[in-house]
């Protein structure tokens, strides 16, 4: 079992900075690729950054120059880093980890969610 847990959320002013982090755990055997989504309120699921296991990243047209994502494979580990905050990056953001695990079986794995609001 693959357990993702996210942390850095909270409030920040517009303009603001804010990073998030997302740390993997469990029964992983190698990590595909590791992502941030968003979801705002009455609005679906969105990619917001995603890094896989060669190191490239891909990120939505809202979020780029703005946002960076990085990670740390010996830690299983996955960032965020929000700059130049607006307040339509509200919502809740969620971590992705898909890999394979110790019995060589697919895995897509999903963090609980942390909240960022951005506002004056």
């Amino acid at each position: 079992q693959v357990q993702v847990v996210e942390s850095g959320g909270g409030l920040v002013q517009p303009g603001g900075s804010l990073s998030l982090s997302c740390a993997a755990s469990g029964s992983i055997f190698s990590i595909v690729a590791m992502g941030w989504y968003r979801q705002a309120p009455g609005k679906q699921r969105e990619l917001v950054a995603t890094v896989n296991s060669g190191g490239a990243t891909n990120y939505a047209d809202s979020v780029k120059g703005r946002f960076t994502i990085s990670r740390d494979s010996a830690k299983i580990t996955v960032y965020l880093q929000m700059n130049s905050l607006k307040p339509e990056d509200t919502a809740v953001y969620y971590c992705d980890v898909r890999g394979y695990d110790s019995r060589r079986s697919a895995f897509d794995a999903w963090g609980q969610g942390t909240l960022v609001t951005v506002s004056a």
